[in-house]
């Protein structure tokens, strides 16, 4: 359980006074329908989607940038101190207030920061109402030997979150006026977008853009660096030792008016993360400090999404700061963010939510950031589908979902075998799976870059094959369950099984990653192998799986994930950055990805039997927990030593995979 007032992932001025090591690790906090604030530990602005306010305006999508940041100085006995950083064009930093910053760590979910002017020591937290587009930011001044006067500047905008704001080329038209408790920020044509609101601070419009803000990260992307915050107004306020101030933004379309009073908002926050280590005190041991912090950090992806008919389902963000909600993340990152975690009627909510969607036998891939219609672009989704439904049956017995959801599996099966989009269909003559037509890439290797496809996998990949026999198996055990027939999937799958052995390279010593594709079989080594390994019904001998764990252990394996190939291969990148073209060229050819740790650990425990060496291969993950996205773990990292972390900073399924196969390593 969590105790009020215990620090997780604390850092001194070790990393605080030292800008490379602060600006690198970023803090996350959400509210549940995908709206997020997010920044870095030093307080200066590296990304695009760094904000204390993004607001999911249609959630879990439309994420809009409100509320950008607040700049703070601090009055005390005469002397001013700036405790904000700015990084403007040029790469200059003005001011340094992170210089000030004594320790920072993370109370739940919750991010403080605690700075230091002479002998005050002023915190300041930030969290989100859980359902609300809502921001708290609270400053305590803990001691002092005398009053303390907070001037605190608003920055805000009005963006998508993937966006840069340049005024010279039209800047958002926004309105700013005094209302009770604050000031609202409004469209030119007076439609209010948020409100910025305070217990107890006196407020002043400003209306005064700050042109030139450089965003470090955004550079290195290959992407525009430059953006313009507009200087909203000013909270003023004086603290004595032991007083509080919060400041609440909330959007517009908040359900009722925001809660100012600080200390009940935040016992709301305190009380959603302690329910969720009570939850999963009873379906795992979670008193390791790092299982205590991914359980937290799993319940950051779960979303709400409004269905068709208006009701509410449930759904998982597959990464923050960029993805939307996706079918695949989803259905792998499930067992471990809800079975895991003893959230067994969430896990029930996402299956009914997917199952409302399928069209045509598949799952949606994505959802658009937009609100568009969901894009059906993916062959595996629909296949992890059935395994999230085994998984869910597994530790829940849930026999009524079962039941419920047969009749939309029977119909994935169905289409599968008469055919679908993308010539998706099984071929009558090996009873495997083939997907996959010029310009689609539809297997979680899905990286484009225009016209280009930079790994095609047209054919029969090998993980699309071994969840398929895995979904036919989990048929036959389902139609026994449900009354069903079981004969025709025990059919299918006995047929699976005996044509994938055509995997096999006896070159090699391990399987082909694809096979009669468009130029004949592909003997890449890959980690997606490793699927017919670990999933619950394996299509290979206990020959090959070991053959099969030992290739990757030996060539692979990293310390945060696998390799997606080969680094002898002659088209293996080691680095991941640069502009799109290059990034992605680097995204599945050599980048390491964290949630295959989850595949491999349980493909060594089960060839191995040795629960020591499987958990050892987690244990660098957790002390990755304090580094890049603070409290959670990143979606890639640097095929080439020192592995270093890539890409988004919290992923769904790298922190749902550790969680799982740390699980199935105490239960083992």
């Amino acid at each position: 359980m969590l105790s009020r007032g215990e620090r997780a992932l604390e850092f001194g001025r070790e990393v605080c006074g030292d800008l490379q090591a602060a600006e690198q690790r970023e803090w996350l906090v959400t509210n549940g329908i995908g709206g997020y604030a997010s920044g870095t530990v030093a307080g200066v602005l590296t990304r695009r989607y760094h904000g204390l306010l993004v607001a999911a305006l249609q959630p879990p999508v439309r994420r809009t940038l409100l509320l950008t940041k607040l700049d703070e100085t601090a009055a005390y006995h005469g002397v001013d101190y700036p405790l904000f950083a700015n990084r403007w064009a040029g790469g200059a930093i003005e001011p340094a207030g992170y210089q000030h910053l004594e320790s920072f760590w993370l109370e739940g979910t919750a991010p403080v920061w605690a700075f230091a002017v002479a002998d005050a020591l002023l915190e300041k937290r930030v969290w989100m109402q859980p359902g609300a587009n809502t921001t708290y930011v609270r400053y305590t001044l803990r001691r002092g030997s005398g009053p303390l006067a907070l001037a605190i500047d608003a920055l805000a905008n009005h963006r998508d979150h993937h966006g840069n704001t340049h005024v010279r080329d039209g800047a958002p038209d926004l309105a700013v006026e005094t209302v009770p408790r604050g000031l609202r920020i409004s469209t030119g044509a007076g439609q209010a977008l948020f409100y910025l609101l305070s217990d107890s601070a006196r407020a002043t419009p400003r209306s005064r853009w700050h042109h030139g803000f450089y965003l470090r990260v955004e550079d290195y992307r290959g992407l525009d660096p430059l953006d313009d915050n507009l200087c909203a107004g000013t909270f003023e306020a004086t603290l004595e030792p032991g007083e509080s101030l919060t400041i609440v933004a909330s959007a517009a379309n908040a359900d009722g008016e925001p809660d100012l009073d600080g200390d009940s908002a935040y016992e709301l926050r305190w009380a959603t993360d302690e329910l969720l280590l009570e939850q999963a005190r009873l379906a795992l041991d979670v008193e390791p400090p790092a299982i205590k912090q991914l359980v937290l950090a799993a319940n950051q992806f779960i979303v709400d999404r409004r269905l068709p008919d208006g009701s509410e389902g449930k759904s998982v963000v597959a990464g923050y700061p960029w993805f939307s909600d996706w079918g695949r993340d989803t259905m792998i990152s499930l067992p471990g963010l809800t079975l895991t975690t003893g959230r067994y009627d969430v896990a029930t909510r996402i299956l009914e939510t997917y199952a409302r969607y399928v069209d045509r036998g598949m799952l949606p891939n994505r959802f658009p950031d937009e609100g568009q219609a969901p894009e059906y672009n993916t062959v595996d989704a629909t296949l992890w589908y059935f395994e999230a439904v085994r998984a869910h049956y597994a530790v829940a017995g849930s026999q009524g979902l079962v039941q419920d959801l047969f009749p939309v599996l029977k119909e994935i099966v169905d289409w599968h075998l008469r055919g679908t989009r993308y010539q998706i269909h099984v071929d009558p003559d090996d009873g495997l799976l083939f997907a996959g037509e010029p310009g689609v890439q539809l297997t979680w290797m899905d990286a484009r870059v225009d016209d280009w496809v930079v790994t095609p996998r047209s054919g029969k990949p090998v993980e699309v094959n071994a969840l398929w026999y895995n979904a036919l198996r989990i048929m036959v055990e389902f139609a026994w369950l449900v009354g069903e027939p079981p004969e025709r999937y025990e059919a299918l799958a006995k047929q699976a099984r005996a044509g994938f052995a055509r995997f096999w390279n006896e070159e090699t010593g391990y399987c082909y990653d694809v096979l009669d594709g468009p130029e004949g079989d592909d003997a890449s080594l890959r980690p997606n192998q490793l699927l017919a390994v670990s999933l619950r019904h394996s299509p290979l001998t206990a020959e090959r799986r070991k053959a099969v764990v030992d290739a990757c252990a030996r060539h692979l394996l990293t310390s945060h994930g696998l390799r997606s190939l080969d680094p002898r291969h002659p088209d293996y990148k080691g680095r991941h950055g640069g502009e799109r073209r290059t990034r992605d060229a680097a995204y599945h050819q050599g980048t390491a990805w964290g949630w295959l740790l989850g595949p491999f650990v349980r493909a060594h425990l089960r060839v191995y039997g040795d629960v020591d060496a499987a958990r050892s291969f987690l244990e660098p993950m957790f002390r990755h927990l304090a580094g890049h996205g603070v409290g959670s773990l990143s979606e890639i990292y640097d095929g080439d030593a020192p592995f270093a972390p890539r890409g988004c900073i919290a992923q769904a399924w790298t922190v749902a995979e550790v969680l799982r196969a740390w699980e199935e390593t105490v239960s083992a």
